[in-house]
């Protein structure tokens, strides 16, 4: 087995305030695109988007209580990106991809830690990769269900992906003893590059196509601009 790090480095806690950040933010701007929230409701979403895929990851590694509610830092991290995205929304919405932009800073930064997380808890390079990609969509994928929208990781086609290269570059650093700062920022580098190509040329895998049903092709044939009696 590879080296083992301490999770409580200082380039482990930058990385990791660093994704809660832009992945509340993120998290923020996409609730109030999606729902007309208040302050509460966007501070919430943004607690959950940054923090989600965290506290899923060391649930299933057995760290509880999650370092989510261990560290004050988080909590005060993800719910200030929210307050700062409620306050300053229209500074954000004016960066026609920020939302977008921060998806993917987020999920860059969290694949990263979490794979690093899950190696220090002893976990095998594969299962630490599973656990980095976990990390990375986990959050965002609550954030979906909340507020009743198809999860982006069961819709977009490069978005576990990216997070699943991010991971293995980091696990494959971390078994064969060189990660650190330049092996971590080159593998969240991946993730994002790889994960805003897919946006920028609409990027996807095979998806499913299903069968319309008669009410679906009835209300598709009778157009969006038609009324009912």
């Amino acid at each position: 087995m590879g080296a083992r790090l301490s999770t409580g480095s200082t380039l482990e806690l930058s990385l990791a305030l660093s994704g809660t950040f832009v992945f509340g933010l993120n998290g923020a701007l996409t609730a109030m695109e999606a729902e007309n929230l208040d302050i509460v409701g966007v501070v919430v979403l943004a607690v959950i988007t940054a923090l989600g895929g965290g506290i899923i990851r060391d649930v299933l590694i057995g760290s509880l209580p999650p370092a989510a509610f261990r560290d004050w830092r988080y909590l005060v991290v993800g719910g200030g990106a929210g307050v700062a995205a409620f306050v300053a929304r229209h500074i954000w919405v004016r960066a026609q991809r920020s939302i977008t932009a921060l998806d993917a800073a987020g999920l860059a930064l969290f694949c990263v830690t979490g794979t690093t997380t899950a190696f220090a808890a002893h976990l095998g390079p594969f299962q630490s990769v599973v656990l980095g990609t976990i990390t990375g969509v986990g959050g965002g994928t609550v954030r979906d269900v909340v507020i009743r929208r198809v999860p982006t990781v069961l819709s977009s086609g490069l978005y576990a992906i990216p997070a699943a290269c991010g991971a293995t570059l980091t696990a494959l650093a971390l078994e064969f003893h060189f990660y650190g700062g330049a092996a971590a920022v080159a593998a969240a580098a991946v993730c994002f590059s790889i994960r805003m190509l897919g946006v920028r040329f609409n990027l996807n895998v095979p998806a499913s196509h299903p069968r319309s049903t008669p009410d679906a092709r009835a209300r598709q044939d009778a157009g969006p601009d038609r009324e009912g009696p």
